[in-house]
């Protein structure tokens, strides 16, 4: 029996309700970080904002603008790792790609110097390394397979690659060009590099709802197998090592914040999607394109806070505060404040207590102090 079908109406009308208002709030208050849009076109549709949750029981949700199409962009970056995992293995693949935040921007060129490879697979140089070592004859062979198993993922058999998108950022790509021939010149790269970087950008250019996204979230979250139509997407054997990467550097240079603040395994994409999948629960998609300094959506970012914070989310969170059960069957309490800067700094010292020991008898103080 799915999880909503234990759901009375009336908890079902209060779950939706509860989404619903969290849409609604951030959708006023989510604007004031915006510094740009991907592309810059894209501010036609700042007004766009969508948040779906598949449970790992099929179980969905769908609140706002859920069936606008947008570009995967980055967040393509975790299925491309996934099949470079299982066609490589975990020691081949982690000998050309690490799994270290790198702290520097998504299209930096900063790499492991010890190692000679990049830090990681959810920046532009691990992924295009991904790209390389998927298998495949030549690039449309590799692109199909990779294709194949986003269909799987989302749930969608009629996925394909935006070929206008792909030749768009074909024509743009100086920058993943260079980064490219420069590791191809440390010998981080094999393959040739228009090959590799039609392989990277063509998943970039597969176009997905916010629905589907979710769904793909939940197919992680759910041991690698579709919830709805039960199909394995990938090996369960390296979900932990897609999941645990994407915890740890999934959100840019901004990842440490993330995984402290929010704490679910995510990626981001520059058209201002997240994905986002908490093991053996729930899979999360959102949308909304407007992004911060980092490339991250900025409402996107602001609404898995929230949920994080009010449904006990965070996976370090206390097994208490997780209110994941009958989602709607009370009103969640708001969020308690931060305490005001200062507020739990110790009392001031008594002038008149140069010691600050509220003339404690000497003798105490000594034997407290040993």
């Amino acid at each position: 029996m799915a999880w909503d079908e234990t759901l009375t109406e009336q908890e079902r009308r209060r779950a939706r309700e509860q989404l619903e208002q969290l849409l609604e709030r951030q959708a006023r208050m989510g604007t004031a970080d915006v510094v740009t849009y991907h592309p810059p076109e894209a501010i036609a549709q700042r007004d766009l904002f969508a948040l779906a949750g598949t449970h790992v029981d099929g179980t969905q949700w769908t609140i706002g603008d859920c069936d606008h199409r947008f570009p995967l962009q980055s967040i393509s970056k975790v299925f491309t790792y996934a099949l470079a995992l299982e066609d490589n293995g975990r020691e081949a693949t982690l000998s050309r790609v690490g799994v270290e935040p790198s702290g520097d921007p998504f299209n930096s060129l900063a790499f492991d110097e010890v190692n000679r490879r990049p830090h990681n697979p959810m920046v532009n140089a691990g992924a295009l390394v991904a790209a390389d070592i998927v298998g495949g004859a030549d690039v449309d062979e590799r692109v199909g397979r990779l294709l194949e198993r986003l269909r799987i993922y989302t749930g969608n058999p009629d996925l394909e690659v935006d070929k206008e998108l792909l030749d768009a950022q074909l024509v743009d790509a100086d920058r993943n060009l260079g980064i490219s021939y420069y590791m191809r010149s440390l010998g981080m790269l094999v393959g040739e590099v228009l090959d590799i970087l039609t392989v990277y950008l063509s998943v970039c250019s597969v176009m997905v709802t916010t629905t589907e996204l979710s769904m793909a979230a939940a197919t992680l979250a759910h041991g690698g197998v579709n919830p709805c139509t039960e199909e394995r997407a990938m090996a369960r054997n390296y979900v932990r090592d897609v999941i645990g990467v994407m915890f740890t550097c999934g959100m840019y240079d901004a990842a440490g914040q993330w995984a402290n603040d929010v704490g679910i395994p995510a990626k981001s994409g520059v058209s201002g999607g997240i994905l986002a999948a908490i093991p053996n629960q729930v899979g999360l998609g959102v949308f909304s394109p407007g992004l911060d300094v980092h490339g991250n959506s900025v409402r996107g970012v602001n609404v898995c806070r929230e949920l994080s914070d009010r449904f006990g989310l965070h996976i370090f969170a206390d097994p208490g505060e997780t209110q994941l059960g009958r989602l709607g069957a009370r009103v969640w309490p708001e969020p308690e404040p931060e305490p005001e800067p200062g507020a739990l700094d110790p009392e001031p010292r008594d002038e008149d207590d140069e010691d600050g020991l509220d003339d404690a008898p000497r003798s105490a103080v000594i034997e407290a102090q040993t």
